[in-house]
């Protein structure tokens, strides 16, 4: 069963988050990330959303979702962002 990673996100330092991102996108791929959505127009149909990016990565399973967060490579990219970003994050099951 896939799990997914869904960030909501707003940019608060533009260039110190692309190292973020420079480091993040090599350890998707090691744990089988599969990226399907990432920034791009967004329609809020009900309720308030106070962010202004969302990322929707898709993994094999939760667990591989859970090994990728707690990778030591992914936490160097976390420590990349810090001051970057209000960064949200949650891991779901998907069907």
């Amino acid at each position: 069963m896939p799990g997914y990673l869904v960030s909501l996100i707003n940019i608060t330092d533009p260039e110190k988050y692309k190292e973020y991102g420079r480091l993040a996108g090599p350890v998707l791929a090691k744990f089988g990330g599969k990226v399907l959505a990432r920034g791009g127009e967004r329609t809020v149909m009900e309720g308030s959303l106070n962010h202004a990016r969302m990322v929707i990565v898709e993994f094999p399973s939760v667990e591989a979702a859970k090994n990728f967060y707690n990778s030591p490579e992914y936490s160097a990219a976390r420590e990349a962002r810090e001051g970057a970003a209000d960064f949200n994050m949650m891991i779901t099951e998907g069907i």
